[in-house]
């Protein structure tokens, strides 16, 4: 009789110990998570891809120029940095597609020409480096910067 008293309160605990396992008794109600702060991606990103240009990190302002006009396709400002960035990198072919995306958004403005200059400049095309440096200075109210960029051409 030990025995059986033994095996039925064994088997009371078993049936009490799993029903305590149901998941009958969770509460489901819904509850609201503070969400963080936004921040502007696309502004963070240009911002960091001026420093690192800045810092000559040129791989890095790559990126995050890359970043900014994949948030915002129509950031002149950011397909310029992106433009110089791999014109700094020695990749002309994506320099290009950057500075025909830059002309779509922006237009030709004479600041964008001279960078399209000195684009070409560092791949060694005088004639084309010549003449795109000669449009934007004809365009600019100060042509500090073109002059320079003319200095280097006329250098080597």
């Amino acid at each position: 009789m030990r025995h059986s008293s033994f095996t039925a309160m064994a088997a009371m605990a078993a049936v009490l110990m799993m029903s305590g396992c149901s998941t009958s008794n969770v509460d489901t109600t819904k509850t609201t998570a503070i969400q963080p702060a936004a921040k502007d991606i696309d502004t963070s990103d240009l911002a960091q891809g001026k420093a690192q240009f800045r810092d000559a990190n040129y791989g890095l302002a790559e990126q995050h120029f890359r970043k900014a006009v994949e948030l915002k396709a129509d950031n002149a400002e950011a397909w310029m940095g992106l433009a110089a960035s791999y014109d700094e990198l020695g990749r002309f072919d994506f320099a290009d597609r950057a500075y025909g995306q830059l002309l779509k958004v922006a237009g030709r403005k004479p600041q964008i020409v001279n960078n399209m200059g000195y684009s070409q400049l560092l791949r060694g095309n005088r004639k084309k480096a010549k003449a795109l440096l000669l449009e934007a200075k004809a365009g600019m109210a100060d042509p500090t910067v073109v002059d320079a960029n003319l200095a280097l051409l006329n250098k080597g």
